[in-house]
């Protein structure tokens, strides 16, 4: 069979089991890209596509074989390691060790263990600082043409776009003045080429280092492949383009290690094998979103390749016996060399708020998908206060406790050489220990249930869990939903025991910032036991410390605040947290009412330059385009600097290429009927289909009410929070298979590049709005109020919209479900796009004659509304 979780969910057996091709293919190509389909898998074996599915049987017996027969080839490229990685996989009786082992021959030397197959990384000088360069603007669409090619269309606007980015490379006059670049290129402009062109140029004259910065990680991959046209493969030993994640996206070795040698059990025991299998030829050790298949940990139901990250934190450093081989390091270290680093907006933040390496910090910084730059901020300069988050700093303070197993450690077996060498130190790491004592523990969720807390962070957790439930004003409705209440009006028993769970985090950061200053002293008035290990060792816990240290003051300013007046920065609320009907966190809350300021001072203050593009960068009303949101999202106004701004709009044909119809006559909160438009215009479009939905409750009574119907008519559906596939992996389905449809929430809203045929229709179950949360209620009052929450709705569907049309061949109709759609939303659409307002029987005509061969490049008849 093929990808065994998902066949038995679609036929509702969970406990089918056999061959599965997938874990085959695993085995014998690891670190291969290849779609989970039929169809994906007969063009990685080298096979004709299936002619439909009464010949996908043979397909799967033919594919089998071609894999088998791979393991008998002599170039067969991923021999290494595969007889020793066998053997271990038949003792764990998988069911493909009996058939690869009469393939695979036994090696006349004994093979190397992965672990010493796997090359070191060096250390390398560090880099001078880039030379002063200014960018001429000839050179730049030079480089630009370089790019493109002798035989691209000329694209004046991608021109322009790329001398207007070259001055974000500029150096900068005065201290805490970037440049600061606002550029919003409608899709097709050709942006990614526009800002690789003077990056490129700027690196190769000034030998620095540019950072490009993503939301997503399918632009991520994307980048990386494109790049290669810009940046040599490397530069004197080190790769010219580097992808940086965050720490939780890497293999971690040791963990793996503790996996192999039977940390992990059943069918995770087999999963990690494989694992081990693809860390001997991987690039660069992503597990998500690199080149390990995003489907093969869901092809082991329990997700062990989360256990296999370093998820907390915890990381040792040189204290680990693969340290020098370790991915995180090396990417880290390549990075600091590299001419291109391509990160997410998560990391640059983290880095530019905890980094102690100020020499790394990047200087030239291009964002792209620019309209997440302020959500990514808001969750990064956010404090929460939870019982989860608590509990896992008790976890790395002191280590396991009880019956827990597993290679964790607290910081007395961490610090241990420091601890024997000095008594300051020593006693430090006790009092943290003895002041750990006061977080929760485990089973802290069924004490605070059972009203029994422990210990005064716990009291505090518990006394905030019955504020909530007694102020909630639900009346028991939407009981799988969270609920929450402003930190205000408190009592004053409430206030005394956050006074009480205050003093307690006080009592262990005090210990905390002591042990850091006594390994400063260390390191620099090493004794004779330090050498290069031990020093990369204490380095890495001092980051560690100091990481907590600063979560510590946060949560202890956030109760400090408690029953005292308001602080107008920051907006504080109280949370349960709630899924499918289960409590699973309790806690406190403090944002940024706008966490563009705390942005600008550590990420824009100490750039030279930085560069944030988007096709949605600013919002468009019936006055035009509003660049005062987009500067006032962008930070700079906390800098006092006046940024440059640039607009391009689409190059595409948006009145001959795409419509958008707005469904009149489906009757909100009605599921069947919302149900039923969605099969209907499935069917219409003969699937090609991008539903997407504000709940995903909603999203899975649609879908059980229409998958069945939809593959008797030959169209298969996928839905998010219901197949057991990572999203990566849906899309690209998606993306494969033209008769393929997919139902999605916020994640498929925004960065998912089909373009072809295979995307032709998104469906919207109604209008997007803003969730009525305390931090939204707060930004909305400081910002205009009602026109507020027409901006975020009009990005959401600009965003949403953007997913239809991708390049100058596509066509496809945008569907809202949506009686009440306000007429003051639909500047969100590019400017010729044709709106009308329509029933159901109407719009599933519109759809049927754009899938129609020769419906789908003839101009929509409709006429442009408001």
């Amino acid at each position: 069979m093929l990808n065994a979780p998902l066949v038995a969910s679609r036929l509702g057996y969970p406990d089918l089991s056999g061959l599965d091709l997938l874990e085959l293919f695993a085995f014998v190509r690891p670190a291969q890209f290849v779609v989970p389909t039929p169809k994906g898998l007969a063009h990685a074996c080298g096979l004709p596509e299936p002619a439909g599915d009464e010949t996908v049987p043979l397909l799967l017996q033919q594919a089998a074989e071609a894999l088998l027969a791979m393991c008998e080839r002599q170039d067969w490229a991923e021999r290494e390691g595969a007889w020793s990685v066998l053997q271990s996989l038949a003792k764990m009786r998988w069911p493909w060790a009996p058939l690869l082992a009469a393939r695979i021959v036994r090696p006349e030397r004994a093979e190397r263990w992965l672990f010493s197959r796997l090359p070191e990384w060096e250390e390398a000088p560090d880099r001078p600082q880039p030379a002063q360069v200014t960018l001429d603007d000839g050179a730049v669409e030079m480089r630009l043409a370089e790019l493109t090619g002798a035989g691209a269309e000329n694209r004046p606007a991608q021109r322009a776009y790329a001398r207007e980015a070259a001055v974000t490379f500029a150096p900068r006059r005065r201290e805490r003045e970037p440049h600061v670049t606002l550029a919003q290129a409608g899709t097709g402009t050709g942006k990614t080429f526009g800002y690789l062109a003077p990056a490129s140029l700027w690196a190769d004259q000034s030998g620095g280092t540019v950072w490009v910065s993503t939301y997503t990680k399918a632009l991520q991959r994307q980048l990386r492949r494109e790049s290669r046209r810009a940046f040599p493969a490397s530069r004197d030993g080190h790769p010219a383009v580097v992808v940086r994640k965050g720490r939780e996206n890497y293999l971690c070795l040791l963990n793996l290690e503790d996996a192999l040698q039977g940390g992990f059990g059943g069918r995770a025991a087999i999963l990690a094998q494989l694992v081990a299998r693809w860390a001997a030829f991987s690039q660069d050790g992503d597990m998500i979103g690199g080149d390990l298949p995003g489907w093969l940990g869901t092809l082991f139901r329990k997700r062990g390749i989360t256990a296999l990250t370093d998820q907390r934190g915890e990381c040792v450093y040189a204290g680990c016996p693969h340290y020098r081989k370790c991915f995180i390091e090396r990417a880290a270290r390549d990075s600091a060399q590299a001419e291109l680093v391509i990160a997410n907006h998560a990391l640059v933040m983290v880095n530019a708020a905890r980094g102690r390496d100020i020499a790394h910090r990047p200087t030239r910084i291009v964002f792209d998908e620019g309209h997440h730059v302020f959500d990514a901020a808001d969750s990064t300069f956010a404090a929460a206060l939870t019982g989860a988050e608590t509990i896992e700093l008790r976890r790395w303070v002191i280590g396991p406790e009880g019956k827990s197993r597993g290679r964790r450690r607290g910081l007395a077996a961490r610090l241990a050489d420091v601890a024997s060498y000095d008594e300051d130190g020593a006693k430090a790491i006790a009092n943290a220990r003895e002041a750990a004592e006061a977080l929760p523990s485990e089973g802290w969720l069924a004490r605070l249930q059972e009203n029994t807390p422990s210990g005064p962070l716990e009291m505090l957790l518990s006394a905030t869990r019955a504020l909530i439930y007694a102020r909630d004003e639900s009346g028991g409705q939407d009981a799988g939903y969270g609920l929450e209440t402003e930190a205000a009006q408190l009592d004053g028993p409430y206030v005394e025991i956050a006074v009480a769970a205050q003093e307690a985090l006080e009592a262990l950061r005090r210990p905390l910032v002591k042990l850091a200053l006594r390994l400063e002293a260390i390191v620099e008035d090493p004794p004779d036991w330090l050498d290069g290990q031990a020093r990369a060792r204490i380095e890495g816990a001092r980051g560690a410390i100091g990481w907590r240290t600063d979560l510590l003051a946060g949560w202890i300013a956030l109760l400090g605040r408690l029953g005292g007046s308001p602080d107008p920065d920051f907006v504080d609320w109280l949370s349960v947290d709630r899924s499918d009907g289960r409590e699973w966190d309790v806690g406190l809350h403090r944002h940024f009412l706008d966490p563009m300021k705390p942005f600008a001072e550590v990420v824009l203050a100490p750039a030279h330059g930085a560069l944030m593009t988007s096709a949605t960068l600013c919002d468009r009303s019936a006055e035009g385009e509003d660049w005062e949101s987009a500067v006032a999202r962008s930070g700079v106004g906390h800098l006092d600097i006046a940024p440059h701004l640039f607009a391009a709009e689409s190059p595409f044909d948006y009145a001959a290429q795409a419509e958008v119809l707005i469904v009149t006559d489906v009757p909100k909160g009605d599921i069947a009927a919302l149900a039923a438009a969605y099969a209907r215009l499935i069917s219409a479009s003969h699937g090609g289909a991008l539903g997407l939905f504000t709940a995903i409750r909603r999203l899975r009574a649609v879908h059980g009410r229409i998958a069945d119907r939809l593959a008797r008519e030959g169209l298969p559906l996928y839905a998010q929070h219901v197949d057991p596939i990572d999203t990566g992996t849906l899309v690209d389905i998606f993306r494969d298979d033209p008769h393929a449809s997919l139902l999605g929430t916020d994640a498929l809203r925004d960065g998912v590049d089909v373009p072809g045929h295979s995307l032709r229709l998104v469906v919207m179950e109604q209008v997007p709005w803003p969730k009525p949360s305390i931090l939204h209620r707060a930004r909305r009052a400081a910002n205009g109020g009602s026109a507020f929450d027409d901006r975020i709705i009009r990005a959401r569907l600009a965003q949403a919209f953007g997913r239809l049309i991708r390049s100058r061949e596509d066509h496809g109709a945008f569907v809202v479900l949506s009686a009440a759609f306000p007429s003051r939303l639909l500047t969100a659409f590019p400017p010729g796009t044709p709106v009308t307002r329509l029933t159901l029987e109407e719009a599933l005509q519109r759809v049927a004659r754009r899938a129609s061969p020769d419906g789908a490049s003839a101009p929509a008849n409709a006429a442009q509304e408001g």
